[in-house]
Parts: structure tokens; sequence; C-alpha cells
């Protein structure tokens, strides 16, 4: 038969008692944070998961600070191009205005002020901070405005290429100055003309493509020869004679040659030369303004001269303005990426929280409940433990 003594007894209701009252501390204080893991004790494989979505949380928002500091730089260059094509949208205008012929020497230096003036303010876009103690233009890496105003021409000093933010998505927080605004595709960007010698009132146009497969990349010489009136022209290729030799010329009629249609209007003299060669993309900006500005301030032209100027000025301000455009576009491309990159960031971040959530945070309705539950298990223990203190032996002799 076993005995059990008054100690026992009272041992037995206070360790009850005592893990009763431990379990509605755990559960106060999980009612307090809101939270069913406080600790890795209260459930090992809940509080590792949670850490891996912590984890992945914190992944998400260093990739959402790249993200927006790549907006931040697209926008503001994006806006920066915008402004640099107004400007030289208003050289166009500029430089079609100063192509009338009936304008003076005077009234062309005007012009040509104000195109200076458009180079300065291109200059400084070209060198706007990006507002974190860099450039936009820089390339990957500047640490001075990139473009130098360097006599003979503005060169960039910053290092070629894209800077980009550190991860998988490879967004740009600085642009290559050098290839967005010194590299633009000289002449019509296949082939570019030119005007070698001109005495006569001939001049050129910028030429198309009429026949791509037929193209060489060879450089062509157009040479004219006026005896009595009747013009006639020699083409060479490469410096060598072609076939097509002593041509009857015919003002304003394309020449074609080797896939390429230009075409010479006015009445060329002898000895007047035009020269067809490969284009390139070394066309700058400033170049093109400063060419401009040089014709328009060089005084005593004749009229055939001054429109000659104006076409080759028009071709390369739209070449320009071309590029540009494009990496306009390309900053607008980007933003729209940004954009997707951004929603799906917030995705992750939304799966990340939730995922931490259903591995640690607590059910508050079950938990009210299960609370309420150990109260009646406390109290009941409570009152069990009372109980017992009164049928020790002293008390029931005393009774």
């Amino acid at each position: 038969m076993n005995r059990v003594s008054t100690l026992q007894a009272f041992d037995t209701s206070l360790a009850q008692l005592q893990k009763r009252q431990v379990e509605m501390s755990e559960m106060q204080n999980q009612l307090t944070t809101g939270k069913r893991v406080n600790r890795a004790s209260d459930d090992p494989t809940a509080a590792a998961r949670a850490e891996r979505a912590l984890a992945s949380s914190a992944r998400v928002d260093a990739d959402q600070r790249g993200v927006d500091a790549s907006k931040s730089f697209m926008s503001l260059t994006e806006s920066s191009l915008g402004d640099a094509n107004d400007l030289l949208q208003r050289a166009r205008e500029l430089v079609v205005q100063a192509g009338n012929a009936g304008l003076g020497d005077s009234e062309r230096k005007n012009l040509a002020t104000e195109l200076q003036g458009i180079r300065s303010q291109l200059l400084t876009i070209a060198n706007r901070s990006d507002g974190a103690n860099g450039y936009l233009f820089g390339g990957q890496g500047s640490a001075q405005a990139p473009f130098i105003d360097a006599p003979g021409a503005v060169q960039f000093r910053g290092t070629g290429g894209e800077a980009k933010i550190a991860g998988t998505e490879g967004l740009p927080i600085a642009m290559d100055g050098g290839a967005t605004w010194l590299s633009a595709r000289t002449g019509n960007g296949v082939f570019e003309t030119k005007v070698t010698t001109s005495t006569g009132s001939a001049t050129i146009d910028v030429g198309s493509v009429v026949n791509p497969s037929a193209l060489t990349g060879s450089t062509y010489d157009i040479q004219f020869t006026n005896t009595a009136g009747v013009v006639t022209y020699s083409v060479l290729k490469d410096g060598a004679a072609t076939a097509m030799t002593n041509v009857p010329y015919q003002a304003g009629t394309a020449m074609q040659i080797d896939g390429m249609a230009v075409t010479v209007s006015g009445a060329p003299a002898t000895g007047d030369a035009f020269k067809i060669v490969p284009s390139s993309s070394t066309l700058s900006v400033f170049d093109t303004l400063d060419k401009t500005v040089s014709d328009l301030s060089t005084p005593n032209k004749r009229g055939p001269q001054i429109t000659q100027d104006s076409i080759m000025n028009l071709r390369n301000l739209d070449q320009v303005m071309g590029r540009l455009t494009t990496a306009r576009s390309d900053a607008g491309v980007t933003l729209n990426r940004i954009d997707g990159v951004t929603d799906r960031l917030g995705e992750q971040k939304i799966s990340a929280e939730t995922e931490k959530s259903n591995a640690q945070d607590l059910d508050m309705v079950q938990a009210i409940s299960d609370f309420q539950n150990k109260q009646s298990g406390y109290d009941a223990a409570l009152k069990s433990y009372s109980m017992v203190q009164r049928l020790s032996l002293f008390q029931y002799l005393n009774g």
C-alpha cells in the first residue's frame, strides 16, 4: 500500500501551481508581444523559418535601396537629356534661320552668339551632378566634372561605360557620357558627304542609302569639269578611276554610286570636288556647335557657301539630337524596367513578411482562448493547493 505524506502532497500541489503559473506567464508574454515565438527555444523549427524569412526581407530591402538609387539617377538623366534636346532644337531653329542668304554678316554673328550660349548650357548639363557626389554622365567613375572644355575640343575625362548597382538586376547609376555626348554617327549615319573644293555655285546634299547590299565602305571622290558650259563629272573609288568617267552632269539629279544616292545642285566649276567617306561614331555635340558658330562668324561668304554650311550643320545637329534622343529613350526604358523590378521586390517583401508572420506570430483569438483555459486551470490548482494546506495533522488536531 502506497502512503502519501503531507509533505509530498504539498510539494505536488505546489509544483502543479508553479507549472500553471509559468504557463500563464508565457501566455501573457505572447499576448503582450503578439508573437508565438519570442526565443529560439520556444520553437526551434519556427524560429529558423522566421530567421530565413527575416534574411530574405533584408536582402529585398537592400535591393530596393539600389533600385531607388537607380530610379533617382535615371529620372534626373531623362530630365537632363530632355533639357539638352530642347536646347538643340533651338539651335536647329537658329541654323535654319542662318541659312537665309539674305542675312548680313552682323545678323549671322548675332545668331552665332546665341549658339555659343546654348553650347555653354549644354556643357553644364553634361557635367550635371547626380546629387550624391557623382555625375549623371560620369560613366564608371569620375571624381570631378567628366567634361572639360579643353583647347580645340571638349574632352571626356570620366571612365567609359555605365556604373551599375550591385546585384542581378544591373541597373545603371551613371551613364556613359562619352558615348552619349561625343559619339554620334557622322554624316547620315552610313556615309558622310564633304566639300573638297567649291569655287562655283554647286552644293551637295546629305545623301541616302538606296541599296544596302551594294555598299562597299570605300571612299569616293566626285570631280567636276566645266568646258564651255558643258559640265561632266568623274567618280574615283579609293583614288582609282571607275566606269563613271566624264558623265554628263544634271543639276539636282541624284547620282547612284554603289548603293548610295547623292545629289549635287547648282553649277560646278572646273576643279570642284566632293568626297564621300564612311560614317564613324565621332560626332560631338560640342564640335557640331563649334563648327556652326565658326561658320556663322566667318564674314563675306557667298550664297552657295552659306547654303552648303546650312546643309551640313543641320545634318550634324540632327545626328547629335538623334543620339541624345536615343539615350533619353534608353533612360525611359530603364525607368519602366525599374517599375517592374520594384513591383517584383514588393511581392518578394510581402512573401517574406508573410512567411515570417506564419512562423512566429500569434493567433490572437486562439491565444486568448488558451490563456483563459490556463487561467481556469491555475485557479483550480490554487484552490487545490489551498485545500491540501488545510489537511495537515496539526490542523486536524487543532480542529
